[in-house]
Parts: structure tokens; C-alpha cells; sequence
């Protein structure tokens, strides 16, 4: 029924607006690909010079403001947590038994040496609420049409001042994007893929990150198991639940 509902309320916004505008777009977007609250487990393969690494783990979230980290394999990362809540963050190494505060300019470092900051990881905040748009153009990517984004930030503590996004036409999903910096220079890229409906949405399954400031051919992530509007119980967003 959830699923039929989405498609309905979609259509419905879709024959209200024969061109959509950026907004519309966007709008359209943040429906997919956020949520309440959400369960996943994920592959993180770190494609270094020399050679990859692959990291599994899963992640707890609850709106835009809470998320908890646990990383599974290898024996290395075993163990390791990560907690945040609002715009603060903690890690609790088992090696050291520690818990600690990742802030300020430490939050644009890389995460266990892939292509994603902490910062990426922690700005989960919908399109809509950090960025204006316009509509650029259209572009096929794949077999796919896209609606080609300009985004601009309208919030000083956007990650990236702009960005450019390509939007699938049918299934409001970024298929591509373009990170900057305010004078303009690219910092990263990604690529979305292996869209897949999940409860009622569609959703990319796999997806590629590059610094292009980095060497190596990037980040790939995928989600394995990924669950919508589950019962999540409040004490695992605590700093307690770190060392657990």
C-alpha cells in the first residue's frame, strides 16, 4: 500500500507541473532518498595505488539529526562506532578503548582513508533545505534521461558551496554529481547506480566517490540490506551505546 501511495502522490505532483521547476525537482528527489529513519548494511571497497580494502558495517539513522555507526569487518575495523548527533560526532576505538570528538577541521579529514570525509558522512539534510537550483539542461546518462541541476548553497554550513546534479527524469534519483568549492573548483564526483525500488522508492544501491584532490580510483559503497521507517530504540543514540 506504501508503495502504491508514493507512486500515486508522485504522478499526481508530475501532472500538476508539465515543466517542473528546479524546486519541484528537487522536492521530488528528497522524497526518495530521505527518509524518517533508516537501517542499512554496506560494503565499503577502497580502491587505494596499490591495492583495495573492502569495509562492511551498519548504520542506525533517525531523520537528519541522529546516526550510529558500527563497522563489522575486518578484525582491524571490528568494533570501531560512530555516533552522531546533530551537527556533533563521536568514535569509540576498540584498540584504545577511547571515545572520541571528531570537530572542526578534523571533520574534513578522510574516513579510514577512503574518498568520504566526516563530513560527508554527517550532512544528511535534504537538497531543498541547503541549496537553490536551476534547471541547466538535459543530458542522457546510461540510456537515462536526466534533468541537468545547478545548486547553489543558501546556508553558510553547506559542505560544498555548489553543485552540479543529474537528476533521472522518470525515477527522481541522482545518477551523477559534481561537488565544488566557492571558487569553483571541483573537489569530488559521484556516480549513483543500480536504482532499485525499496519500500515504495526508488533508491541507488551503489555508489562511487572521487576526490579528485586524492589519488587512487576512489570509493565504492554499497548497501547490501537497506530498511525504511523501522522501530529503532533510542538508547542505541547515546554515547553509551559506543562501547558497547
Amino acid at each position: 500500500m506504501a508503495k502504491i501511495t508514493f507512486l500515486i502522490i508522485s504522478g499526481v505532483l508530475l501532472m500538476s507541473f508539465a515543466d517542473p521547476t528546479a524546486d519541484d525537482i528537487l522536492k521530488l528527489v528528497d522524497r526518495n532518498m530521505s527518509s524518517k529513519n533508516r537501517v542499512f548494511e554496506s560494503e565499503m571497497i577502497i580502491h587505494g595505488r596499490r591495492a583495495s580494502r573492502t569495509i562492511t558495517s551498519r548504520t542506525y539513522s533517525v531523520g537528519t539529526t541522529e546516526s550510529f555507526t558500527e563497522y563489522l569487518s575486518p578484525a582491524r575495523e571490528q568494533g570501531t562506532k560512530m555516533l552522531k548527533l546533530e551537527n556533533q560526532l563521536w568514535i569509540y576505538s576498540p584498540s584504545t578503548d577511547r571515545i572520541i570528538q571528531i570537530a572542526g577541521h578534523m571533520l574534513r579529514q578522510s574516513v579510514m582513508g577512503s574518498d568520504l570525509s566526516y563530513e560527508d558522512m554527517m550532512d544528511d539534510r535534504k537538497l531543498t533545505d541547503i541549496y537553490n537550483a536551476r534547471i541547466a539542461g538535459n543530458e542522457t546518462i546510461d540510456g537515462r534521461k536526466t534533468y541537468v541541476l545547478e545548486l547553489t548553497a543558501k546556508v553558510e554550513d553547506a559542505a560544498y558551496f555548489s553543485q552540479k546534479i543529474w537528476i533521472d527524469t522518470e525515477r527522481f534519483v541522482p545518477l551523477k554529481q559534481e561537488m565544488n568549492a566557492k571558487s569553483g573548483q571541483l573537489l569530488k564526483r559521484t556516480t549513483l547506480s543500480d536504482v532499485r525500488q525499496v519500500q515504495g522508492r526508488w533508491f541507488p544501491m551503489k555508489i562511487v566517490y572521487k576526490d579528485v584532490l586524492k589519488e587512487g580510483d576512489g570509493t565504492e559503497f554499497r548497501l547490501t540490506s537497506v530498511k525504511f521507517d523501522q522501530d529503532i530504540p533510542d538508547y542505541i543514540f547515546t554515547k553509551a551505546a559506543l562501547k558497547k
